[in-house]
């Protein structure tokens, strides 16, 4: 099993920036794909970032290149999205997830946290 608990999110205004936090526990052969998701009101859950403990690689959506980053700690128990410049458009519930290999559903997730932007 893998439990998921993301925090960070909050009320910013358009340009500010936001870390969030995803604390991971359990078995880790389960979790060597992490990602991040979003899910805006009255649309479809999204992917936003992807992070491979197996080799490192990062994979990014085109609207936030260049302004989040997904990394990790050493201990391989936290995941981070660092978002920068954020504009209203980001506005959603975030969620982190993960899964086994790159092949595989995406079977744990956490609860969410809110980020709100305002213009």
């Amino acid at each position: 099993q893998v439990q998921l608990v993301e925090s960070g999110g909050g009320l910013v205004q358009a340009g500010a920036s936001l870390t969030l936090s995803c604390a991971a526990s359990g078995h880790t052969s389960s979790r060597k794909i992490m990602g991040w998701f979003r899910q805006a009101p009255g649309k479809d859950r999204e992917l936003v970032a992807v992070f491979s403990w197996n080799d490192g690689s990062t994979w990014y959506r085109d609207s936030v290149k260049g302004r989040f980053t997904i990394s990790t700690d050493n201990a391989k128990n936290t995941v981070f999205l660092q978002t920068n410049s954020l504009k209203p458009e980001d506005t959603a519930v975030y969620y982190c997830a993960a899964k086994s290999s790159a092949a595989s559903t995406w079977d744990y997730w956490g609860q969410g946290t809110q980020v709100t932007v305002s213009s």
